[in-house]
Formats: structure tokens, C-alpha cells, sequence
């Protein structure tokens, strides 16, 4: 409904620099391994956030006095649709179900290493196919 200019979140447009400037440890992030040393959350919000811009989209998120945070909102045509972020298979999001429940959007969507898929009113993407929302 209204911006809240004093709320914001910053992301670098280089997820590399954002590794750098953070002072991961690099030797620490392996993939191959599941779960890695470090928590992929963060690096993986800069990545989506990236794409969603690079889409065109702002991007906006959502808290709830503290208590849920949604992690990107975008605007599609006249719908407001709140976004996701999971680094891993583990899918459950209390925050996002908060929303759906107190907004009604017309779906939401869901990032993370699952495959396509829709159920409850969550579309889920894959990471690698951020770049198609």
C-alpha cells in the first residue's frame, strides 16, 4: 500500500564483492556438501535479489512487527506478489504463510533447490530459474 522509506535492506549488485566485503571465508563454501560451513541464506538473497533487478523489478520486502519477514515483494500488472528464499530443499516458511494468510495475494512464489511445481497457491522455482519470474 505505502513505501516505508526509513525500512530498507541494501544489496551489492556483485554477489562475488558481497562475499568479499562480508569476509566469508571461501575455503569454508562447498557445495558439494550439504549442509556447507557457512549459512548460504544471505548469498543466496543477494543472487535472487540481483535477478529480480535485473528483471526490471523493485523489490520490497515485508515484516510483521519483528515477528515474520517476507523476503522480496514484487508488483506484477495490479497484483503484489510476495517472494521466498530458501538456500536449500527445506521449504517451510512460516513468514510467507503469515502473509498469505493476512494479504490473500493472488499466489506467491517459492526459490529454492526444489523443481517447478505449484501447491497451496506457491509456485515454486528453482534457483538456476530465477531469471524466468
Amino acid at each position: 500500500m505505502y513505501k516505508d522509506l526509513s525500512a530498507f535492506k541494501l544489496y551489492m549488485t556483485d554477489v562475488g564483492l558481497f562475499v568479499n566485503k562480508a569476509r566469508y571465508p571461501l575455503y569454508q563454501i562447498d557445495l558439494s556438501k550439504q549442509p556447507t560451513m557457512i549459512s548460504m541464506g544471505p548469498l543466496t538473497e543477494h543472487y535472487v535479489a540481483n535477478e529480480l533487478r535485473i528483471n526490471g523489478y523493485e523489490t520490497y520486502y515485508w515484516e510483521s512487527n519483528g515477528i515474520a519477514e517476507v523476503d522480496f515483494l514484487i508488483q506484477k500488472e495490479a497484483n503484489i506478489i510476495p517472494i521466498e528464499v530458501k538456500s536449500n530443499i527445506h521449504t517451510k516458511s512460516r513468514s510467507l504463510n503469515l502473509y498469505m494468510k493476512k494479504y490473500n495475494p493472488a499466489y506467491a512464489i517459492r526459490i529454492s533447490e526444489k523443481n517447478f511445481g505449484y501447491e497451496n497457491n506457491i509456485k515454486s522455482v528453482p534457483l538456476y530459474a530465477t531469471f524466468c519470474i
